[in-house]
């Protein structure tokens, strides 16, 4: 199992262009892979689009990303997109598949930098803290890199705002986050985008 967040900045005032299209690239007959999220900024960097898919396997990831990359109209939105970035991933081994569902509306897309050699101990810790952290609020999907540096990237999803505000405060006031010595593992490059699911998403 592969995934992918394709990071599409949008022109202002294209959204709903560019939503469709990525709609329409998706359900091609060329298309690889299955779309699993789509979602607009709301915190962070805006007038960006975050498409998650699934892959069964490098190859198909890799046919799918060169078919955006080679396409003079990238996800059918190409007058809509500003910058195009990709980041692939695999899911840490204790995380199911991804499966659709209303998890949200709200999700935060957090990306880690991780220290050399610290990508063992950090899925050990995750995997001893998650399963009292889920109690509080879902993990949708925790994954980390196997393109760029090396880091991970985890989704959460919350009813609202103030219930994400809520859940990071009370993990933390019982002891359950972050997961024991796994910030010890990061270099402090950390990156947050909250974001709206787009009407496309099958994660809402």
């Amino acid at each position: 199992m592969r995934y992918e967040i394709a990071t599409l900045t949008l022109g202002l005032g294209t959204a709903a262009k560019a939503v469709a299209g990525i709609d329409a690239w998706v359900k091609d007959s060329a298309a690889k892979g299955t779309l699993v999220g789509c979602w607009m900024s709301e915190v962070g960097q805006l007038n960006q689009v975050s498409v998650f898919r699934s892959f069964a396997d490098q190859a198909e990831l890799e046919a799918e990303r060169c078919r955006a990359r080679t396409s003079t109209n990238p996800f059918n939105a190409g007058e809509a997109i500003k910058e195009m970035d990709f980041d692939s991933y695999v899911p840490f081994p204790f995380c199911p598949p991804v499966k659709p569902g209303k998890f949200g509306p709200v999700y935060e897309i957090r990306t880690y930098r991780l220290k050399h050699g610290g990508l063992q101990p950090t899925i050990a810790a995750w995997e001893a803290a998650v399963p009292e952290r889920v109690k509080i609020s879902p993990l949708i999907i925790a994954m980390s890199s196997i393109d760029g540096p090396s880091r991970i990237t985890h989704i959460w999803a919350y009813p609202g705002h103030d219930a994400r505000i809520a859940a990071r405060a009370e993990s933390v006031a019982k002891g359950i986050w972050p997961p024991k010595g796994g910030p010890d593992w990061l270099t402090g490059d950390m990156r947050s985008t909250v974001a709206l699911p787009a009407a496309i998403s099958p994660l809402t």
